[in-house]
């Protein structure tokens, strides 16, 4: 068997698919993109594709370690979200062409099936309480939502205040053992970070994500030590050498690598045999698509340390498309008491609408975060 050709698509609302079609008519979908650098990425997935055409899809570690280190410059968002998706679309080749799920060929399932929890709340959250009640009656036990607006090194107890009182209404109108997750987004610097994390251990969190950003990496141990809350951390690395940097800096409690920015399925599972190795847990960024979600489950299915998994059905960046419309088989992504069973259908378990991608590529779209700025007019982070 061998490749054919590497097509590319932008899709709504922010996504990248990358299709790689075969001589013996077998056809594996990925899941490249790193939001706001869709362009940069399906450029790179384009340059990469003189590697595949010819070469047998099922080779699959050997293409990964080519287009890694056959480049000499590697690693970075860009390179490795483009590696990401191709790496997706040959194990779900792979997985077709010999009809199992791609659980089946990493060892088989440790699970049954995957907790998951669902966004709530926006950029500039509000509300919560109330719509963190609506997604426990739908059967969820956990959601997220972002902590805060734009923080400065040091600023006021005021928005501090308005942090608390937004958790607050979540565990009031939901009960003492609803799992909250608080993303901070890498928008709270470390004098806030240790102040807030603090004030929020009344409310027992179930993580918080991001206190600061991983290039501040050394500050999560010190935390750590202002608060008695897991921290959870990642969807910013984009290798198994960054998060071998991680885990030794410690600290961190649950790593959160992203299957479309860290090398896909490939690379995610090594990195999280090591976060297993420091006792650390699993719990895969998705603020994606049906491709990148369900690879996000492959790895979660063979992983012990797999605990929670992100999914972006109704979340507030999904605007024009969301996550079912680009796939057939709707019904495999039903959730049921918080829990969305392992895929069952061969390769990655997404069947595609081809026809829906196509029409959205024809008007590509360029998806880009929005800038905040800070009283003073300096750039604060998003």
């Amino acid at each position: 068997m061998k490749v054919t050709a590497v097509n590319t698509y932008f899709v709504r609302p922010r996504w990248g698919f990358v299709e790689i079609t075969t001589d013996e008519g077998y056809i594996g979908w990925g899941e490249a993109v790193l939001e706001g650098h869709a362009q940069a990425v399906l450029a790179c997935v384009k340059e990469m594709s003189s590697y595949l055409i010819g070469a047998n899809p099922n080779r699959i570690e050997d293409i990964w370690t080519m287009l890694y280190r056959g480049g000499f410059y590697r690693g970075g968002g860009v390179m490795m979200s483009a590696i990401s998706g191709i790496d997706q679309a040959l194990w779900d080749i792979k997985g077709k062409w010999l009809n199992v799920p791609v659980y089946e060929l990493l060892g088989g399932s440790c699970r049954d099936k995957m907790r998951v929890y669902s966004w709530i709340g926006g950029d500039r959250p509000s509300d919560v309480g109330a719509v963190a009640r609506i997604k426990q009656e739908a059967g969820f036990s956990a959601v997220k939502m972002n902590a805060t607006e734009e923080l400065q090194y040091i600023d006021t107890y005021e928005k501090i205040d308005a942090v608390l009182e937004r958790v607050a209404a979540i565990r009031e109108t939901c009960g003492k053992y609803f799992g909250i997750a608080i993303d901070f987004h890498g928008r709270v610097h470390k004098p806030m970070a240790k102040v807030l994390a603090k004030k929020l251990e009344e409310f027992d969190p179930m993580f918080i994500e991001e206190p600061v950003l991983c290039e501040n990496m050394e500050c999560f141990k010190e935390i750590a030590t202002s608060c008695n809350i897991p921290i959870a951390t990642g969807e910013r690395l984009y290798s198994k050498y960054d998060f071998k940097r991680l885990l030794q800096a410690g600290g961190v409690d649950i790593i959160q690598p992203d299957l479309s920015h860290a090398g896909g399925i490939t690379e995610v599972k090594k990195i999280a045999a090591m976060a297993e190795a420091y006792d650390v847990a699993l719990a895969p960024h998705c603020p994606l698509g049906p491709i990148a979600l369900s690879a996000c489950l492959q790895v979660d299915a063979i992983s012990y340390n797999a605990v929670i998994q992100e999914q972006s059905i109704g979340i507030h960046y999904n605007v024009g498309k969301s996550v079912l419309d680009y796939i057939i088989n709707k019904e495999d992504f039903g959730f049921v008491n918080g829990y969305i069973q392992l895929p069952s259908k061969s390769g990655l378990g997404v069947e595609v609408n081809k026809s829906l991608v196509v029409e959205e590529n024809k008007t590509p779209h360029e998806w880009k975060n929005p800038v905040w700025r800070h009283a003073d007019g300096s750039i604060a982070e998003w």
